[in-house]
């Protein structure tokens, strides 16, 4: 089996700048950034005692492969990402370890929501517009059955982005242009759209449908740009579904961390504090990380 990383240690190469659900951050000059993706896992906003296998390297190669996707699609989209080289500071003895699993990003403000696209019901909007025929607030069609796809089109769901440990929380676009100012607000909600319509025609040209996604954006204060910024459609950060076995009125199978949710309800493990997974539930969940890879990849 993969060896399973689930801290770093750079012993002083490079500052740590704040440890995240998955990845760790370093300076490495006042304009960079090394986000290192580490093979932690999280299931209802707590970390898990142990990791995941590769998982912190097929994130990062997913996201490097979408990068490309997406900026190809939109030339005017710009994002943080710089390289996966590895910067000089990092010793050669950790550099097997860590290629691969790193990129190199621009430093920016972070914009502090989430901002949430949803193609399809399900989830927590399902939850919501059973009780009152709305979603984050907004109302939707009526009728609609579970699984299914907006008829209108996808809807920009945002959420605030909660310290770690604490939970994010479901808001009204109104909301968000509050915490964020209108005009950045309205750019990051059409962007959020732009992308995942892209991204969704792509995937399922690869058998895949993109059920929601979270983008994060940061803000270029040199240009006064919004900057994609975060890991992008993996799934970490998606609800990915096989496009073979889709079929609307019911729950569907997931490429993401869904096992792992199934098996903590199951257990009563929700929410809990150091959960160790076993060893099937480790398994189960690192092949639907690679499949997914796989799928929109191509495996490269």
């Amino acid at each position: 089996m993969s060896q399973v990383l689930t801290t770093t240690d750079l012993e002083g190469a490079l500052p740590l700048i704040a440890r995240g659900k998955v990845r760790d951050l370093y300076e490495v000059n006042d304009k960079t950034l090394l986000f290192i993706a580490t093979d932690r896992i999280s299931a209802y906003d707590v970390i898990m005692e142990n990791g995941i296998p590769s998982k912190g390297v097929l994130l990062t190669l997913c996201t490097k492969t979408w990068f490309k996707i997406l900026t190809d699609a939109i030339p005017s989209l710009r994002t943080h990402f710089i390289t996966l080289d590895l910067p000089p500071q990092i010793p050669e003895s950790l550099r097997p370890t860590l290629q691969n699993r790193s990129m190199q990003v621009r430093k920016l403000k972070i914009f502090p929501i989430e901002a949430i696209v949803r193609g399809y019901i399900t989830g927590s909007a399902w939850k919501e517009y059973q009780k009152s025929g709305t979603v984050h607030g907004i109302k939707v069609a009526a009728g609609l059955q579970e699984s299914q796809e907006f008829p209108d089109g996808p809807i920009y769901t945002p959420s605030t982005k909660a310290e770690l440990g604490d939970h994010d929380e479901n808001i009204h676009p109104d909301q968000a242009a509050k915490i964020v100012g209108e005009r950045y607000a309205s750019k990051i909600e059409s962007l959020a759209l732009a992308l995942y319509k892209t991204a969704h025609t792509y995937a399922l040209s690869r058998g895949l449908i993109i059920a929601d996604t979270k983008f994060e954006f940061g803000h270029d204060e040199e240009t006064d740009e919004v900057v994609l910024v975060d890991e992008v459609l993996t799934p970490d950060s998606s609800r990915f579904w096989p496009a073979s076995s889709y079929q609307v009125g019911r729950g569907q199978d997931s490429f993401d961390k869904q096992f792992l949710r199934d098996w903590l309800v199951k257990e009563g493990l929700k929410g809990k504090e150091g959960v160790r997974m076993p060893e099937e539930v480790v398994k189960r969940t690192e092949e639907k990380y690679r499949e997914a890879w796989e799928k929109i990849t191509g495996g490269q």
